[in-house]
This record gives C-alpha cells, structure tokens and sequence, in this order.
C-alpha cells in the first residue's frame, strides 16, 4: 500500500469524528456581591467550540439557571479557560493524532491536560473553602473531566456530568450479549446511555470512570448512536445534546442532588401521574393487606403534591380475567382510590406466572397521560409473569410503550424469589425492583423524588455488532506477515503500533516493512454500515530471517483501539 493511498484512508476514516459547534444566546447570570459562593458550576466546552458563546455550555446554563433562582443560594457560571483544540476535516493532522494517541497525547492530549489543570485551579480555591462544585463537560471537555477526577477533591464536588465522553467506561457493555442488554449490573454512574453494547469510547477508556471517593457524585449521557461514546457511528447524534434534550434531563438530577446537599425545598417538582397494577391472584392473600397499605401511602403522597393516581387489578388470562381498571386520572380521588382498593379480594390463579405484561399494556393504552409529568407504573406482585402472555403480549411490547410514552417508569414490589424476571424491563424502563419489605417505604420516597427523567438503558437486544474472529497467521518473509480471519462487518480498520495501515473490504491483508527481531501490536476493528464491533489484538513477539515468528494469544480489547504500544506492555 503506497504512503499517499494510506494518507487518504487515514483522512477519509477520521472525517467521520468530526465535532461541530454552534453558537446560542448567553444567559445572563446576575453578579454575586459576596466573595465566597455556596455554589460554582463548571462546564468544560467540546473541539473548537468558542469561550463563553458555545451552544453546549450556554444550554448547560440555561437549564439550571431557572431551577437555582428558586434556591436562594449564591452560585455562578463559569465557561472552563482551556484551548478546546478542534478537530476535524479543517484540521485532519491534529484529528488523526488525536485518534493514533487514544487522546492521552499529541496536540489533543495537551489541550485535555490543559483543561485537567485549569479545572483543578479553579476548585482549589483554599480562601472560599465552603463553596461546593457542580462540574460539565462536553466532548472534549468530558475527557477534561472525566481524566481531572481522580485528582479532584471530592469534598468539594456535589455532583459531575459528562456528556458524550469519548474515555466513557460502561463494563456492563462488554460482550456479545452484555449484562446492559439484559437490564442487569448497570453502573450507578450510567444516567443515560440507550445503546445496551456501550463499552468503551472511540478513545478507549478512563478506568475506573468512577472513583471510589465519586461514588454517586458521578453521571454520564452518551446520545443514542453517538460515534464517540457508543458503539454506533452516526456523528448527528454526538452534536445533538441540546436539541435532544438531554441537557434538560441532566439539569434535574443536578438540581435534585444540591436540593439535597443544602437541606433545601425543592419547589421545581414536576407533577406526578402514578398508576398502581395490584396482583389479586389468591396467592397473594397473606400479604395483600402490606401491600395495599403501601399503594395507599405512595397515592396519598403523589395526590398531596399535586400529582394524580390510578388502580388496576389483574390476575391470569386463563382464569378468565380481564384487567380492571377501578379508577384513572381523571376520576381517582383519595376516597375513591382508597375504597377501590380495599374491595379488591384475591381469588383465581393456581400456577406461578401471571398476566401482568398484558395488564401493564391495558393500563399504559388505557390512561391519559399528562405531558411533562413523571409518570410510574407501581407492579404489586408475588409471582413471576408469562412472556409472552397469553394474548401474546411480550416483554419488549411493555417496553417499547413505555418509553414511547415518555417513559412510563416501571417499579416492581415482589418477593426475593421472582426479582429476576423484572430487572430487564425496571433497568430498560428507569424503575426499580424492590424485595425488602422492611424498605418499601424507601420506595416510596424514591419514586416521589423522582422527576421526568430519562431510562437509563433503551436497547435490550445484542445481535447487531459487527465481529471478527483471526483464522490464521502466515510469515511470508522475514518482513511480511499475512493475516487472515472471518467477520461478520463488511469492513476492518487495520493499525499496527501507532499506525492506521488501512480499511480493509476482505478478510485477508499483509502487513510489511516489518523489521528483523520487531516487536509490534497489530489491531483489528470490523466494522458495519452503521456500527462498531469489538476490536482484536494480536501481539507479534519477533519476526526472525527463518521465516518463522512468536505470536502471543489472540487478545480481546475495547471496541474503540487503543493504538499505543505502552497499553500493550503493560499486559
């Protein structure tokens, strides 16, 4: 492969992470006359975006400066003074440095380390000792955050978010069939990230994401298909963060967590609409009673803060029974809610599982909605359920409706023994299985904390990466190595140590110029039209005149390559 086409495959690959920015009206932030703050937020912008006139930052901004002027706290803005170099077809030499370096060095690297040591200025205050920090970053500027953390004194941070981070760390992700797909072992930090097979960035990763000294300060949103944090590649989805929404959705877990550091009042809740599906199989009849007292306690809750309630009982299809909707949003009031539910009596049933996926259909299809309200599906339950059901209502159905919905959050109250079957489609849905009926008021609180948010994880299907398995090695000469494999993608990016060798079409390729006793990493990444698969290294020990050479194992590593040769001697 001459050097010229190889400069163009390396260009035409790296066109593709190209970060736009834009520009936005600035919010004005009225001036603080006292020295030290209660509170400081920070945001770092993303490739090439302008100081204090960048979209991400201004709807950042934008987003909590309404929630705060509700607080009575002294807080203030600050655009993080960094380079934010930008990458991208106007500057293809510092993108593909970026890319051969994982980020970590070249022109890219420097700005990031730029921005890690301006930010661990800017929280380092030792005079306004008491002021606490909310910290953003965006792109580049989440690898500024996410790569500041592990110095960062984490006293003085209330909470982190990063958005489209190409260093994201999701282990749940890893995997042809990963635990995220199944609704199962979802990082705390994971506030939302639809693609169930997010793993690593397309710069490889920051481990752990979450410090320990973190834990429960930290969150991560990572677009649908963003090409930078996912393992899609669509670039729209990585500049689409505030027509999204997602800094709106971010903004409230925000403010929902300095609320709670100041012992404050939140007076932005957003309106409830809570429905509650009660099992009244006869099975259920030793604890029906703790059960309705806990539907009762949440539906006094919810209606007490302005928000609205609905009952519905299900049993099994084959006893016959239909669901029963005793009342909706639009009739429920206390005393009917409560009279409603103390008529309901246990009878039916006999085998384990139960029809609730068609009873959580009936009602979801059956109520009227209120825009812009948090909106929970409350499932009492001491049984498994049938998937599909009996009308043939399948778990995914449930789901899917729930988040076209907006989404309708789905928390389950069961026994320890039937939690299983529920985690899947509680994770996909942004709910929650509880077991312990010593806590089911914690539950309670949980759900009435909670405000319109996105679920955490929307995918729960893992057959779509593109994969790649090596066949065979041969040494043609002293210099030429030729390898062979079998993937499913329809094309594999090839590099060796810090080099992009090429796209490859087929699934055979030689690499030369290979000297006599080298020592190199060669790494393969299929890819799809429209995904990234997981990467293959292959580590060659010696290359030697008799032909013959010293390969190590076959090694699985992220999807996203990291290229340096350090990474490999370190394993």
């Amino acid at each position: 492969m001459s050097k010229k086409l190889r400069e163009k495959i390396r260009a035409g690959f790296m066109v593709l992470v190209i970060v736009l920015s834009g520009n936005n009206l600035i919010v004005p932030v009225e001036a603080q006359a006292d020295e030290c703050l209660d509170l400081k937020i920070i945001f770092a912008r993303g490739s090439g975006a302008e100081k204090d006139n960048d979209k991400n930052y201004l709807e950042f901004k934008s987003r909590l400066l309404p929630k705060l002027m509700t607080t009575g706290l002294k807080y203030d803005f600050e655009d993080l003074d960094y380079p934010a170099i930008g990458i991208g077809i106007d500057n293809l030499v510092v993108t593909v440095r970026a890319y051969l370096g994982a980020g970590d060095s070249y022109e890219f690297g420097e700005s990031v380390d730029t921005g890690v040591r301006n930010l661990l200025r800017a929280t380092a205050d030792a005079f306004c000792q008491n002021t606490k920090y909310i910290i953003g970053g965006y792109s580049q500027g989440a690898m500024v955050v996410s790569k500041a953390l592990r110095n960062l004194d984490a006293d003085k941070i209330i909470y982190v978010a990063t958005f489209g981070d190409p260093k994201i760390y999701l282990p749940e992700g890893e995997g042809i069939n990963p635990a995220a797909c199944r609704g199962e072992n979802l990082s705390d930090y994971r506030a939302y990230v639809p693609d169930c097979q997010a793993y690593k960035g397309l710069l490889g990763a920051y481990t752990p994401y979450e410090p320990e000294t973190f834990s429960g300060k930290v969150g991560t949103w990572c677009n649908k298909e963003d090409i930078f944090c996912s393992s899609y590649l669509n670039i729209d989805d990585h500049v689409s963060y505030v027509s999204d929404g997602l800094y709106e959705d971010a903004s409230r877990v925000i403010f929902d967590k300095i609320i709670k550091h100041f012992g404050l009042e939140n007076k932005v809740l957003s309106p409830h609409d809570t429905v509650f599906l009660l099992d009244s199989t006869e099975s259920m009849e030793s604890m029906i009673d703790a059960y309705k007292s806990e539907a009762l306690r949440l539906a006094t809750e919810t209606l007490a803060s302005g928000g609205r309630i609905a009952l519905f009982d299900y049993r099994d299809l084959a006893d016959p029974y239909e669901p029963v909707k005793h009342c909706d949003f639009e009739n429920c009031t206390l005393e009917k809610f409560q009279a409603e539910l103390a008529a309901i009596e246990t009878d039916g049933g006999g085998d384990i599982p139960e029809s609730m996926l068609s009873a959580a259909k009936y009602a979801m299809l059956n109520l009227n909605w209120q825009a812009g309200a948090t909106k929970s599906l409350v499932v009492l339950t001491e049984a498994d359920f049938i998937s599909p059901d009996r009308d043939g209502t399948t778990i995914d159905e449930v789901v899917t409706l729930s988040q076209a919905i907006d989404p309708v959050n789905v928390y389950v109250i069961t026994q320890p023994g039937y939690a299983t079957p529920y985690l899947s489609m509680a994770a996909a849905t942004g709910g929650k299985v509880v077991t312990n009926f010593a806590k089911l008021d914690e539950l309670t609180d949980y759900i009435m904390e909670r405000y319109d948010s996105l679920p955490k994880v929307e995918e729960n299907i893992a057959d779509t990466l593109p994969t790649l398995k090596i066949k065979d090695l041969q040494i043609l000469s002293d210099a030429e190595i030729e390898i062979n494999f079998e993937t499913t993608g329809t094309r594999t990016l090839v590099i060796l140590n810090d080099a992009i060798i090429g796209l490859v079409e087929g699934e055979s390729f030689v690499i030369g110029e290979l000297n006599n006793n080298s020592m190199g990493i060669v790494t393969l990444v299929p890819f799809s039209e429209r995904r990234r698969g997981m990467a293959m290294n292959i580590a060659i020990e010696e290359v030697d005149g008799r032909g013959s050479a010293t390969i190590n194992d076959v090694i699985s590593v992220p999807k996203a390559p990291n290229t340096g040769i350090a990474d490999w001697q370190k394993r």
